[in-house]
């Protein structure tokens, strides 16, 4: 902790204050993360004294630096509030109605940035209506006042660091919940229900981004590879600033603005051309615009669901970036390997009838699901809750619960009957069959049906979307069934010597249809 405490003095930097100033994180309303020491940072005049005092009793002090920065340790108390935090300085700053609780850090692209209000509207397919009427209901009628949340507004910065935004804590309420962010609130409301504290969530989250802009400066240097791509993006990002003219831009937006009224406003409405060096997609905007002004608030864990903008972006390297990122990030907070859950990528698209070679969503699946061997990591398989016509599924109640179900089972010693589904964990090659086994089968394998936000139930059905293939590499679809509580066989009548199973190989494996008997589905996965 004392070294997170050096880094925020060493890259703070501001004018001078002759006020004691906090951030947005440190204001009426603020969830502080429970029974740890938490850190506490501000700005006032250089060499100014600082003290902090806390109605439930912690109290630090401290001289703010020579660039007007300053931080404190708390000792932070059990559950509960309304606490006061009193700052003294020269002048004095109460922040009132604070609660101690688990504080989570939300974090992603737009199917954890979309507020409750985006999936409430009516669904692509009609189908999917229920679930929107069911979000549209609980946006209109839920209040908690001890479930609470802060967003970071969606900035990139190309090049500084930022340590501050403008923000402001809220609480559930009919007033307000049309802000929240969806899949935060559907996750937090099963902590609350479950452990019957008070929740913050910290949403730091914007979307259409790439992983790359969330990785930080530091963490690409640290490794030869992502330092060259980094390097090489700088030079071509200065570049591209340099060679950008802002009148000129104008001149040229203004020309296809009026093209596009005289042609009946048909089509997307044109866009000025920014300075480059803004694009939010270049490696590290995110990091410093948003990522930095939230480090090293104390929060117990963070989720993530990102992944849909680099399926045709350097798709091949999303293993090594995601594993870059969260190592990195841990390292930051200084809070060692906290909590770090994803949502996998649901299904997308319109299925495909034939076996695939190469698919681009499924290899971002897959590569998250082998970040699980990153320590005190967790998934959520989201293959039967997807949409084919929307990205953005409406299922964001079964994304939170399942998210929800690991930190209950990990993080909280709640008893769950299970908090993942099957993941593949080994194979073993008997002629023309293929023998796979599972972990986290809970009471046993099943094949499943689930329709919309209901329970999945056990069907008599046989299981789909396996596929297999010999040293030919020509994929068939594949016989597979149950052997044993945690094993299957598979096999093709016409393939002699298998050499690859794979499950679920698809943008939308529409079919899948394997689950544990708990009702959580599989991941997808190749023996490959």
């Amino acid at each position: 902790m004392r070294r997170v405490c050096l880094v925020v003095g060493l890259f703070i930097s501001c004018s001078v204050f002759s006020d004691v100033r906090l951030g947005a994180l440190f204001s009426d309303g603020m969830v502080i993360q429970r029974e740890t020491l938490a850190l506490m940072w501000g700005w006032a005049e250089p060499d100014e004294k600082v003290q902090v005092s806390t109605t439930w009793g912690a109290k630090a002090a401290t001289k703010a630096g020579k660039d007007g920065a300053w931080q404190v340790l708390l000792k932070t108390p059990g559950a509960g509030g309304p606490f006061k935090i009193t700052v003294t300085g020269n002048n004095t700053v109460t922040i009132n109605d604070v609660l101690s609780g688990e504080v989570w850090l939300c974090t992603g692209q737009s199917n954890m940035a979309f507020p409750i209000r985006s999936i409430a509207g009516n669904a692509k397919d009609p189908k999917n209506q229920p679930v929107s009427d069911y979000v549209r209901h609980e946006m209109e009628t839920a209040t908690d006042p001890l479930l609470r949340h802060i967003e970071v507004p969606k900035k990139a910065s190309p090049f500084e660091k930022k340590h501050d935004f403008e923000g402001q804590w809220i609480s559930v309420s009919p007033d307000t919940n049309f802000k929240i962010t969806a899949t935060g609130y559907f996750f937090a409301r099963e902590l609350r229900r479950e452990l019957n504290v008070p929740v913050g969530l910290v949403e730091c989250a914007m979307g259409g981004t790439r992983i790359q802009p969330w990785i930080s400066k530091e963490a690409y240097l640290a490794d030869p590879a992502m330092a060259e791509y980094y390097k090489l993006d700088m030079a071509e990002r200065k570049k591209r600033s340099d060679a950008w003219d802002p009148v000129k831009a104008k001149e040229k937006h203004q020309a296809a603005l009026a093209k596009w009224k005289a042609n009946g406003k048909k089509g997307r409405q044109p866009r000025m051309q920014s300075d480059p060096a803004q694009d939010k997609q270049r490696p590290g905007t995110l990091h410093n615009g948003m990522v930095s002004a939230v480090v090293p608030y104390a929060i117990k864990g963070a989720i993530w669901y990102q992944g849909e903008s680099n399926v045709d972006y350097m798709t091949e390297h999303y293993e090594d970036c995601f594993s870059a990122m969260i190592r990195s990030w841990r390292k930051e907070w200084g809070r060692g390997d906290f909590p770090f859950y994803w949502a996998q990528l649901a299904n997308h698209r319109d299925p495909n009838a034939d076996p695939l070679e190469e698919d681009g969503w499924a290899s971002i699946c897959d590569q998250q699901r082998r970040t699980l061997k990153l320590p005190n990591t967790g998934m959520a398989v989201l293959t039967d809750i997807g949409e084919a016509k929307d990205v953005h599924p409406r299922n964001k109640p079964d994304v939170g619960k399942r998210l929800a179900l690991w930190a209950l089972a990990k993080d909280y010693g709640v008893k769950v009957p299970a908090y993942s589904g099957p993941l593949y964990k080994g194979t073993k090659f008997d002629g023309r069959k293929v023998f796979i086994q599972f972990s986290h089968v809970g009471s046993g394998l099943m094949v499943g049906n689930k329709n919309l936000m209901d329970d999945a139930v056990e069907v008599d059905e046989p299981l789909k979307r396996f596929q297999i293939c010999g040293k030919d590499r020509v994929w068939k679809w594949a016989d597979a069934r149950i052997e044993s509580k945690d094993t299957l066989v598979v096999s093709h009548p016409d393939i002699e010597t298998p050499v690859v199973v794979r499950y679920a190989w698809s943008s939308n494996p529409e079919g899948a249809n394997l689950y544990n008997k708990e009702g959580l589905p599989a991941s997808m996965f190749t023996t490959e």
